[in-house]
């Protein structure tokens, strides 16, 4: 089942924003004619989402926030730096796969990526959790 942005947004939490996109948002430019894509903030970066899946984080702060993301469980890294051996767990985030901009190949292994992305590759992409709503401020206490 294909989630509408609304549908989406009531199921995560996460809201389509785009405020101040990184200098690394064009790595998404091949999603734009994919119904399901939605691109949200996380991080101070920019996030992709496919058919309601976390996929990939385009980010350009310092080192280690510096490169492109691949949200993945850690089961799924073996095969995944098979492929693209450029790919490393990330520093803070462990569970998932990074690929800092400074390598050499960043644009090629974003093209891949991507194309694995799209062709909705099941080692890409996790199941974004549901925001907890917070109550009122002191609500239910004594």
């Amino acid at each position: 089942m294909t989630r509408t942005k609304s549908d989406f947004e009531v199921t995560t939490g996460v809201r389509n924003t785009s405020r101040s996109s990184s200098s690394l948002v064009w790595i998404f430019d091949v999603f734009e004619h994919d119904p399901s894509y939605i691109r949200t903030r996380m991080f101070g970066s920019d996030a992709a989402y496919l058919d309601g899946l976390l996929c990939l984080v385009a980010a350009d702060r310092g080192e280690p926030w510096n490169g492109l993301l691949v949200c993945t469980s850690r089961d799924r890294h073996a095969a995944l730096v098979d492929e693209i051996p450029a790919l490393q767990p990330h520093p803070v985030l462990g569970k998932w796969l990074y690929v800092p901009q400074d390598d050499p190949d960043f644009e090629a292994i974003a093209e891949t990526l991507t194309a694995l992305v799209l062709a909705r590759d099941p080692r890409i992409g996790v199941e974004p959790k549901p925001r907890k709503r917070r109550g009122k401020s002191g609500q239910g206490r004594a």
